[in-house]
């Protein structure tokens, strides 16, 4: 089946996949329908008995098992110590590395080898160099040195830099992450060894996400050793944060998407009237897999063990159309290049079976939007999860300690929080009565709740309510554990179990930027907790009890504040924060302004995660994606609106003219309620239009907090002014005039 669709109402060819015929159709919309309508397969389904799914994971990855295989002795201790135990890697090491890399790379059919890194883009980035050079006789033989697989070098200017780059000072580097393993990206025509790496300017400041997320984590680490000494755990174990992604997608069929300019350049759909069904039934909602989009679903997930990345979940969502992967815990700074794996993934496999992916927060108006829920906890080989309470948390000193600790650095850089999580798109969703508020709150359950308040009350916790059993009524059912305390969704940052849940986080952000202000604010906080336990104990293990309770209930009477067990989606709680002092940034323009403050920059410097300069780079990158987001989406509705929807109208427009001016010859009496109803939103969508348009055009300001602002509070406004026109005339204007396809085609793949 082949479709060539054009965004406007001009005719297009359609061959159909029955007989091949061409039939000329009059609107990009209706090609699309026919299209999905018709939609076969275009590849045949493998043989999946052939490859036991135990044979598949890691198949793709230079492991440590494939490294064991592959090199000395002696040069895998020492990569194992860096990668294990965070010591300095010894450079030396590098040639026997690269050289066993690129033979297994070689063997599964890879001509070339790419430094991958992560700008401040928030996507991913390549430079691809072959293996081969010419051996002086006429034909070539495969190199790579370890200077090669340690040090690459793309363009540092060319790449969202805020400044610390300029145009004419291009040089940038990539340098080699051991501790994140090298993979295969499979290809049609062949193979390519990629090297997770680092991407730093010429004069060594971070340039990308992965060299702060690297940096916050050896932070923790550092401080998180000292709180560990205190308890008698001395044995020094590298304590690293985790994380664990749950990433929520849209899938639209590929004719829809581009009969759609909005959906094609921005994402999101900056028109669209609300269906007659949409998620108000609840039953897509852990429904039944379409088989289109399960066929996706396990060819997505078998690329994805591949690569190593540990999928365990998939369901549908609540909104028809949408979806969710979610990956087990692992290191936090693998998860986070896993996650970029995962979202390209989920795009290239989305394509092979005619759809596409969607990862913008908030695609479609009036239905639920998408988030990444960050599941982020810390521990080591010898302690575990230290974030784990076990079943009687109130005699769990360790746990409380650490626990405290977050409540602690929420509370305190609650705007930081609410800044990493800051992006046009993920103001369409936060605070949208379907995701978190934009006030940041901490829920801990009613088992932990009740074990600060007892500490709170002075004089320790002596009891932790008891986990239970559910018992339903049926008898062939069997009794269950229950746990102690329920879950609220409705929290930005709840604790789950055995780790916080940070719900607010986009679903087509980067998880680095929220990882690398959780690792660094609960590194503060620790290093709070073991400076007051070190002077006040003097190191007598025998003092560490009283004065760990007395620690306790400072912290949860300075810093109670933040837990929130309620309805974070109530008027009420808006009321509530603001009583006790909760921040409630709204928009992008209201949080980004945070990472200016002077507690921001301190804390960053202070653990030497991001410079002064490349904090205020990163402040001028963001700021500048956002006005640049609003900006195409402001032309794209004017362009839209001028030359899809309006002729629409007005075509229509004539229509009831003509028929009415039929009638009046004929003799009859008629309404014209519907030509004046039609006529008055003409006038509106044409003034709005106007509006906008000079708008657009008048906003110079050289300041870039000034700009965010226009944008925020003049130009999106009169964006949902044109759209509310828009939207009542696509339940006004004949079907068939209508030129872009409907929420109602859309939503429901099939």
């Amino acid at each position: 089946m082949n479709t060539e669709i054009s965004s406007s109402n001009s005719s297009v060819t359609f061959t159909g996949a029955s007989n091949g015929s061409k039939t000329t159709l009059s609107s990009a919309r209706s090609a699309a329908i026919s299209a999905v309508t018709n939609y076969q397969p275009n590849h045949p389904p493998m043989n999946f008995q052939q490859i036991p799914t135990g044979q598949l994971f890691n198949a793709n990855v230079f492991s440590k098992n494939a490294m064991k295989k592959r090199l000395p002795k002696e040069t895998f201790k020492k990569l194992i110590n860096t990668i294990e135990e965070g010591k300095k890697l010894d450079c030396s090491t590098a040639d026997v590395v690269a050289s066993a890399m690129k033979d297994w790379a070689i063997e599964k059919g890879a001509t070339h080898y790419a430094h991958v890194f992560y700008p401040l883009t928030g996507s991913t980035a390549e430079k691809h160099d072959c293996f081969l050079s010419p051996d002086g006789e006429g034909g070539a033989i495969a190199e790579f040195s370890g200077s090669q697989l340690i040090q690459g070098e793309p363009d540092g200017s060319s790449f969202p830099t805020g400044g610390i780059r300029v145009t004419f000072e291009a040089r940038g580097y990539t340098i080699w992450d051991v501790t994140s393993p090298a993979y295969i990206l499979e290809n049609s025509n062949g193979t390519t060894l990629c090297i997770p790496t680092a991407f730093v300017s010429w004069t060594g400041e971070a340039l990308d996400k992965k060299t702060p997320v690297l940096r916050s984590m050896q932070a923790l680490n550092i401080q998180a050793q000292r709180i560990l000494k205190l308890f008698g755990h001395d044995e020094g174990d590298l304590v690293s944060s985790t994380a664990g992604p749950e990433q929520e997608y849209f899938l639209v069929d590929r004719n829809f998407y581009f009969a759609r300019p909005d959906l094609l350049n921005a994402g999101r759909t900056l028109f669209g009237a609300k269906p007659p069904k949409g998620q108000e039934f609840d039953d897509h909602y852990f429904g039944a897999i379409p088989d289109r989009v399960l066929a996706f679903m396990f060819e997505a997930e078998r690329e994805l063990f591949k690569l190593g990345i540990p999928i365990k979940t998939r369901h549908n969502e609540v909104a028809p159309g949408q979806y969710e992967i979610a990956p087990l815990f692992e290191s936090a700074n693998i998860a986070t290049d896993h996650q970029q794996l995962l979202m390209t993934t989920l795009r290239r496999t989305a394509e092979k079976h005619g759809m596409v992916c969607l990862t913008h927060e908030k695609p479609f108006a009036g239905i639920n939007g998408s988030g990444k829920h960050v599941n982020w906890s810390m521990g080591s080989a010898s302690q575990g999860n230290l974030l784990d309470p076990g079943d009687t948390p109130h005699e769990n000193a360790q746990f409380l300690l650490f626990c405290g600790a977050v409540i602690r650095a929420v509370h305190k850089f609650q705007g930081l929080l609410r800044a990493v999580v800051a992006s046009a798109s993920n103001d369409h969703r936060l605070g949208a009565n379907e995701a978190p508020p934009a006030i940041i709150s901490i829920f801990l359950g009613d088992q932990l709740t009740d074990v600060f308040e007892q500490i709170k009350a002075g004089g320790g916790a002596s009891s932790s309510i008891p986990r239970g059993t559910l018992t339903v009524g049926a008898d062939v059912l069997p009794p269950l554990p229950k746990d102690a305390g329920d879950r609220n969704r409705t929290s930005p940052f709840a604790f789950t179990g055995n780790r916080f849940e940070f719900r607010a986080v986009g679903s087509n952000q980067s998880i680095a930027g929220p990882l690398v202000a959780m690792n660094t604010i609960v590194a503060d906080s620790l290093e709070y907790c073991a400076t007051r336990l070190e002077e006040a104990t003097g190191g007598d293990p025998d003092k560490l009890h009283g004065e760990l309770q007395k620690l306790l209930t400072e912290i949860i009477n300075e810093h109670g504040a933040i837990i929130f067990n309620g309805d974070g989606y109530s008027d009420e709680w808006h009321a509530e924060a603001a009583k006790r002092g909760l921040l409630n940034l709204k928009t992008t323009a209201d949080a980004l302004p945070i990472l200016q403050t002077e507690e921001v920059k301190e804390l960053f410097t202070k653990y030497e995660v991001l410079s002064e300069r490349e904090l205020e780079s990163r402040l001028e990158t963001y700021l500048e994606q956002y006005c640049m987001s609003i900006k195409v989406e402001s032309n794209l509705t004017i362009k839209m609106a001028k030359t899809m929807i309006f002729p629409a109208a007005i075509r229509y427009q004539s229509e009831l003219v003509t028929n009415c001016a039929n009638l009046k010859m004929l003799g009859y009496d008629f309404d014209t309620n519907s030509l004046d109803h039609i006529t008055e939103l003409v006038k509106s969508m044409q003034d709005g239009i106007s509006e906008l348009e000079a708008a657009a055009g008048e906003n110079g300001s050289e300041d870039l907090l000034a700009e965010a602002n226009y944008f925020c509070h003049t130009i999106l406004p009169l964006m949902d002014k044109v759209r509310a026109v828009a939207d009542e005339l696509e339940g006004i204007v004949a079907d068939d005039l209508w030129p872009l396809p409907t929420y109602q085609e859309m939503l429901f793949i099939k």
